[in-house]
């Protein structure tokens, strides 16, 4: 068994689908008409191969308080993996990206987070090394 897939609900998929190619940096992998959505997925430029995300329309009932409340409550609704939060935090905020959350060190790992212009909140996350 592995993980092909994982998504994230965004308010506006082509919003959305700029957002995470032109300023997060990953790839288009499938765009594929279904009606008044698409089935939307990108990959990180890094594993073109590996994991796809979704970019899945926010459009049921059950989204947009789950949302709400994680977005109140300050928790991302996903984290990515880089190799340098400071850096990533850098070039973002240079993008204009908004981030509620600066580089924080919580001991295993380097947090930050950012608001996706999309509905949610998403967190970059550096493993540091450990002795």
């Amino acid at each position: 068994m592995r993980i092909n897939w994982t998504s994230v609900c965004v308010d506006d998929q082509e919003k959305a689908l700029r957002f995470y190619t032109e300023t997060l940096g990953f790839r288009l992998k499938h765009n594929i008409p279904l009606g008044e959505h698409a089935w939307i997925t990108v990959v990180s430029a890094e594993a073109p191969e590996g994991t796809e995300l979704v970019l899945e329309p926010a459009g049921h009932p059950a989204v947009v308080p789950f949302r709400k409340a994680l977005v109140e409550d300050g928790i991302p609704y996903t984290a990515f993996a880089v190799d340098d939060v400071a850096a990533e935090h850098e070039r973002l905020v240079a993008e204009g990206v908004r981030f509620v959350q600066p580089p924080t060190d919580l001991g295993t790992v380097i947090t930050a987070v950012f608001d996706d212009t999309c509905g949610n909140l998403i967190q970059i996350m550096e493993e540091k090394a450990q002795p």
